[in-house]
């Protein structure tokens, strides 16, 4: 026992928040709360921020990895951590309340008199020292790349540098003239556009270690007696002595420092306060530390061979222990909090508060309404003082102040925060309080009192769904490209030629018999990925290309003809219309344990309005794994069986189909709704017995695998069929599905949409809602992808298995199966495994993986068999052999099996040893890699497309059409086919022919010079958006964000921007080729013709002579000495031109 602490009873949580502020204001320095755990700490945040909303309140992290990993902790974490430190280290008088953690409390940190110093100070219209800022972000942790991201990078372009700063500062741009700094503007990473101007910046630290020479020295020589001194195959010792930064060196901290202090150090005047059972989560700390600690020395003393071993250091060296503890907290006021009454004495206080009532027994009751017994006991309650209602979003609020004005509780005042409450009343508060509480002052109720455990998603910023849509493929040397006009080719590079005494930027293409082509960069347009790794190249000038594609445009038009038949044909039908019925529709969306995600409310919206259409809805929920699709299910469910009729649900394995049973079961609880199954899970007998119902009516959900389609199964009245994991049936399971009945609804859930079903919604036959956004505290899976190395594997199933956790190991074949399972009896011997491929009888492998689900082994080592819509909480660890043998999709989904509960998920891609993959397996898993943000599911669907192209969008038809003109062209040929069609241009022959580009040539330089954006893929990528690019607002906006990023435009881009936008107008005026120079311009119209000859008459006679047709092209004379009255004079032609085309067409339109 600590002889200085306070122990403070009566302080539930939630009310220890108000006993912390009082406690601050009695104080005349910072003060310190350490709670058991991060959920904990971010509870105390929120009740703070409802009893002292303007008291500053900061957060110190603890690291996301475990003790003695090999892995570093987020770059983020580590940001806000020395962020904070910096501060209390340079600026002691600050006061403010800090909460942390116990794991980050117990463990040592850099000590003061580094951090003091280790900032670099920089302010606008001084000079810089340039050497010593690139010095000091390298020693700081910093990492230097191409397009700043995430905390820790930064990027150099010329005078322009971008940082990527820990803390409030964020991600700045530093504009240099000369060495003089000449602006700071704070910028946001994703859109890379300027959101304010600051007029200084103090740099911190991003990484505990820091990377100088005295530092590497000491490190070396405190390695070296700790572990002797052979360090020959010691990569860790290697690379630091290198400089170089090595995944995980933070948990050698102390060998990198001469002297480590705790936080405690940081605050010596501070009082701390401590949540309710601290030590148990100390202690239990300290065990899980001990326990990594053995397992490494174990391991170290086991090898005799040095590669790739984990020296550990002495826990103490970097932890606290209990004596440590007892001393950091001896100097200083204490007070622990505790939820139960406690008898005052010496060193004991209460606080009066207890532990508000729970609706736990009235929710299990099916025959009592919940929220009139919530308004009774609000009636009594509000006779002696205020009520205050907890709930977790401002849509709960809503819902719930609906619900209580049901019960004849009119007045619900909202408010914000205690301040706002100022009689006696009801009030209603956003506040993820997990347990209601009394006082004598005010009684508050949480809404998981009422409703049960509720779990809650901190909102983070992220991005919206619709951008996934428009992150363009980038190009790389050697991708295979199609040309609209010459076929497909080989991209090379960009190179600069010089044509007319004028610079322009060239795309090269290589073609058959070695035959380049150099297209200019503002046609880059014309180009689309070929989604192949190999194929024929074209002949340059070959009529094959021409005839491919004519072939193509009649197939393509019959496709789209039958498509928007299909599609109209439904429009035609009627449904029945299921509308939500007022109240109970409120009750049953209410019992929903999360809080409902942005994109999931508009899929939910978006549902609902299908269903009360009339129409027939056929609607695609495109969503992540565990992003609450099965939600949006339950809810078109409930509106169908309420109004009378069956819902069918159908997935792909019986493990997911008893996963739906107990879903649908457990949400429906208390509903006159019956709910079966229909799967090999159940008897013979029970099967014939739900298929006889099923027929009469009886049963009105039933939840099965493809057995739900055989021909014996009929429906009595059929409202809506869901169908999960879409891309798991086959072409003929989903005609069977169509013929089921046509004027049902229909709702597909699907994680990685097939490219088949997202072409589909792209081109606007069938409805698409994306969910994006991540549910409840799910943090993105950590992706490593490396060589197989025995002890990584090892390391990641055991720390799975410490941890109270199962993990999956997936392997390609079949064949692959003996391997690894010899591998896990000689190598990790300490897990039990189960074994699960597709050949097993169905029984045998329902069993193994029914085991497994209820935690009977730690390892299930399976085929991709995993890949279909487990959902198995418990599972944190995926490791994938052979990786590179996998499909994106297939990897993607494979990963989605972990991460599905609030522990940090690995996932672990093991590639064959030293062999090297080719190119698109390597493309393959860096892209997976890099869609370590979570929601990615759909963006990576579009990358598949592009990888693997799609098969024909009307059924069991093949089409080798595609690898002909490659996977982009066709996709765009489709989509403007299809809206022409819808446009009523039904003529699609004459109308495909918008795939060209006009060729502008003022005899002028044409490009973003390389000393302007260095890097290649970045102009490749502004190129590619430029050329999409037709409004005059549209090229303001990307002008203004070229000197955002890059600094002044160069002469060379002006010149650019003004080209693409003349040619924008070009295009609309039909104009194919126009050559400018100081005498005037020639132009010559796309296939020769001009839409309106008339127009075009009228248009020669009023330039007064100065213009004449000859050899089909039309001259017209000016008079244009410099550049910019070519700019001009091009555009004004060009416009006048397009404004007689558009004014036909809009006259002629009527007539067709």
């Amino acid at each position: 026992m600590i002889d200085n602490l306070l122990k403070m009873g009566g302080a539930p949580e939630g009310y220890d928040a108000a006993l912390i502020v009082k406690e601050f204001e009695k104080s005349d320095t910072c003060l310190l709360h350490v709670a058991r755990d991060d959920k904990r700490m971010a509870a105390v945040k929120d009740a703070l921020n409802f009893f002292a909303p303007d008291i500053p309140i900061k957060i110190f992290p603890s690291w996301d990895c475990l003790p003695y990993d090999r892995i570093s902790p987020n770059s983020e974490i580590s940001a806000r951590r020395l962020s904070l430190l910096t501060d209390l280290a340079q600026n002691s008088s600050a006061k403010y309340i800090i909460l942390t953690t116990v794991n980050a409390a117990t463990q040592r940190i850099p000590n003061r008199s580094i951090l003091s110093s280790a900032t670099f100070q920089a302010d606008v219209g001084r000079n810089i020292d340039i050497n010593l800022l690139y010095s000091f972000l390298s020693k700081m942790g910093f990492s230097k790349t191409s397009t700043v991201s995430e905390p820790g990078d930064y990027a150099v372009r010329g005078g322009i540098i971008d940082i990527f700063a820990p803390g409030e500062v964020g991600s700045v741009r530093l504009d240099l003239f000369g060495d003089v700094l000449d602006g700071i503007r704070q910028f946001d990473p994703i859109s890379q556009r300027t959101v304010s101007k600051l007029s200084n910046i103090r740099l911190a630290p991003v990484s505990e270690v820091i990377f100088d020479e005295t530092s590497i020295s000491r490190f070396r020589q405190s390695y070296r007696k700790e572990f002797g001194a052979s360090h020959t195959k010691d990569i860790l010792y290697e690379s630091v002595s290198a400089g170089n930064k090595y995944q995980g060196v933070e948990h050698w901290l102390p060998f990198f420092h001469e002297k480590l202090e705790t936080i405690f150090d940081y605050l010596p005047d501070a009082t701390v306060t401590l949540d309710d059972n601290i030590d148990a989560a100390r202690t239990s700390r300290w065990e899980v530390i001990m326990d990594q600690f053995q397992s490494r020395r174990e391991n170290l003393d086991q090898k005799n061979r040095l590669d790739s071993v984990y020296k550990p250091i002495e826990p103490e060296q970097l932890y606290l222990n209990e004596s440590d503890w007892k001393f950091a907290l001896s100097s200083r006021a204490i007070v622990q909090f505790s939820p139960f009454p406690q008898t005052p004495g010496p060193n004991v206080k209460d606080a009066g508060s207890t532990i508000g009532k729970n609706f736990s027994i009235e929710r299990q009751a099916e025959n009592i309404n919940i929220f009139r017994s919530l308004a009774s006991y609000i009636k009594l309650e509000i006779e002696k003082k205020p009520v205050i209602i907890a709930s977790y979003t401002d849509g709960a609020r809503e819902r719930l102040r609906g619900l209580l004005k049901d019960e004849g509780l009119e007045e619900a005042y909202l408010i914000q925060n205690i301040n706002q409450v100022d009689k006696i009343g009801i009030f209603l508060v956003v506040w993820s309080l997990e347990q209601g509480f009394q006082t004598d002052k005010f009684t508050i109720i949480s809404e998981q009192d009422v409703l049960g455990e509720r779990l809650i998603r901190h909102a983070s910023k992220r991005r919206k769904a619709e951008n996934f849509l428009t992150e363009a493929t980038s190009l790389t040397s050697g991708d295979l490209v199609v040309h609209v006009d010459h076929g497909i080719g080989k991209y090379h590079n960009l190179e600069v030629i010089s044509a007319a005494d004028a610079l322009h930027e060239c795309l090269v293409l290589e073609y058959a018999e070695n035959a380049r082509l150099y297209l200019p960069v503002e046609n880059i347009e014309l180009l689309s990925k070929y989604g192949q790794e190999f194929g024929l190249l074209d002949k340059l000038g070959g009529a094959a290309w021409q005839a491919k594609k004519a072939k193509l445009t009649q197939r393509i038009k019959d496709i789209a003809e039958r498509l928007i038949r299909v599609a109209a044909e439904r429009e035609l039908r009627t449904a029945p219309i299921f509308e939500p019925p007022p109240g109970v529709w409120d009750a049953f969306s209410a019992k929903f344990p999360y809080q409902e995600t942005d994109d999931q409310m508009n899929a939910i919206t978006d549902v609902i309005s299908d269903l009360t259409s009339g129409r027939p809805m056929d609607r695609l929920v495109c969503g992540d794994v565990g992003f609450g699709k099965t939600e949006i299910a339950m809810r078109a469910a409930f509106l169908a069986s309420i109004a009378g009729f069956q819902v069918a649900v159908i997935a792909p394995t019986t493990l997911l189909v008893r996963q739906h049973t107990k879903s649908f079961l457990d949400r429906f609880r208390g509903l006159p709704v019956e709910i079966r199954q229909l799967s090999r899970f159940i008897s013979k007998k029970e099967a014939e017995k739900t298929r006889d119902e099923i027929q009469s009516g009886n049963v009105d959900i039933v939840v099965g695998t493809h057995a739900l389609l055989a021909k014996s199964v009929k429906f009595k009245n059929l409202g809506l069929l869901v169908i999960d994991e879409e891309q798991h049936f086959g072409v003929q399971h989903k005609e069977r599905l169509k013929q089921l009945r046509s004027d049902i609804h229909v709702l597909t859930l699907t994680a990685t949409p097939i490219p088949r079903t997202l072409q589909l919604s792209l081109a606007g036959v069938r409805d698409l809602s994306i969910i994006a956004t991540p549910p409840v505290d799910r943090l993105a899976i950590r992706t490593f992808i490396s060589e197989f190395d025995t002890i990584t594997v090892r390391e990641a199933l055991l720390r799975e298995r410490f941890r109270g956790g199962q993990s999956f190991y997936v392997v390609p074949r079949v064949a692959d199966l003996e391997e690894i399972e010899l591998f896990l009896r000689d190598h990790v011997p300490e897990v039990s495994y189960v074994i699960a491929h597709g050949q097993l009888p169905p029984g045998e492998l329902d069993n193994r993986m029914n085991s497994f689900y209820d935690g009977k082994y730690d390892v299930l080592l399976a085929t991709s068999i995993v890949e279909s819509g487990l959902d198995i909480p418990s599972a944190n660890t995926i490791v994938v052999h052979r990786a590179e043998m996998f499909g994106l999709a297939q990897l993607y989904q494979i990963r989605g099996r972990v991460g599905r509960s609030k522990l940090r998920a690995y996932a672990y891609m093991t590639t064959k040893v030293r062999t090297k993959m080719t190119a698109a397996s390597e493309k393959r898993l860096k892209v997976l890699a890099s869609l370590d943000a979570l929601g990615a599911g759909f963006s990576l669907a579009s990358q598949d497309l592009d990888i693997r192209g799609a098969g024909n969008l009307l059924g069991e038809e093949q089409s080798g059409q595609i690898r002909d003109v490659g996977y982009e062209l066709y996709q765009s040929m489709l989509e403007e086919t299809i809206s022409k069609i819808r446009g009523g241009q039904i003529d699609v022959l004459t109308s495909m022919d918008n795939q060209w580009s006009p060729q502008i040539n003022l005899g002028v330089s044409v490009l973003i010079p390389e000393t302007y954006v260095a890097d290649l893929d970045v102009r490749l990528g502004l190129y590619r958006r430029l050329s999409n690019l037709s409004k005059k607002v549209e090229f303001e906006g990307f002008a203004a964000e070229l000197i955002d990023r890059f600094g002044q435009l160069p002469p060379e881009v002006n010149t650019l921007l003004l080209v693409v936008r003349i040619k924008s107008v070009c295009k609309k005026a039909g104009i194919g080729k126009l050559d400018g120079g100081p005498r005037g311009a020639t132009i010559q119209f796309h296939n020769d013709k001009f839409i309106s000859p008339e127009g075009l008459v009228e248009f020669i006679k009023k330039q007064n002579g100065l213009a004449k047709v000859k050899d089909n092209k039309l001259i017209i004379k000016r008079d244009w000495e410099k550049n910019s009255d070519k700019f001009k004079g091009a555009f004004s032609i060009a416009r006048d031109l397009a404004e007689i085309a558009v004014s036909y067409e809009k006259n002629a339109s009527p007539k067709n």
